[in-house]
């Protein structure tokens, strides 16, 4: 159930179904970068100013899911405006800055996004753009992304499912919100 918080900025309602912590994994693969499993960690929070606070962690897994070498981390604030338009900066942990902009779906929960604008420092790899997809699917945080360098036209090179994570002062508040439920348990599904 997503729920608004009462210091929410208004401007931000379009986007709460993003916020909290997620939690998954997904695949990534590019020319150059070897295939790989990933585990990932978002986080999406807010301080009652008009935009969400973004980050993003990532690392690679091995063929028993345990984490073997961090991969990318990102950080950035998303921004909705009255028309859903969609902007975000983003900096990553090679050296990129980026400027994305999009726009919400129509009647559901999908942010389509792409790169405007791109910012390398030396040490970064070649990069030239990209493009993402968020969705809010059967509670899940899913997305996409594709990338392009001079070499590599843009394709896909990262997806992930993500579940939300539940901290326990939102375990309390469940609790505190069952109400009666019945002993033996059965009689709950009747």
């Amino acid at each position: 159930m997503i729920q608004i918080p009462s210091d929410l900025h208004p401007d931000l309602v379009p986007l709460v179904w993003l916020l909290g912590t997620w939690e998954g994994a997904g695949v990534t693969d590019f020319p150059g970068s070897a295939k790989a499993n990933f585990g990932q960690e978002v986080t999406f929070t807010h301080d009652g100013r008009d935009f969400l606070e973004y980050h993003s962690h990532t690392w690679v897994l091995d063929a028993e899911g345990k984490k073997t070498e961090p991969l990318e981390s990102e950080s950035g604030f998303w921004r909705v405006d009255k028309d859903r338009k969609v902007e975000v900066v983003m900096v990553r942990q090679d050296g990129v800055v980026e400027v994305w902009y999009g726009e919400l779906a129509d009647q559901k929960p999908q942010i389509d996004l792409a790169t405007d604008a791109v910012a390398r420092t030396a040490a970064s790899g070649p990069y030239s753009g990209g493009k993402r997809l968020y969705g809010y699917v059967n509670s899940d945080l899913m997305w996409v992304g594709e990338k392009q360098t001079p070499e590599v036209p843009l394709r896909p090179y990262m997806s992930a499912q993500l579940k939300k994570v539940v901290s326990p002062e939102e375990v309390a508040e469940m609790a505190r919100n069952l109400g009666d439920l019945p002993d033996d348990g059965i009689a709950f599904f009747k």
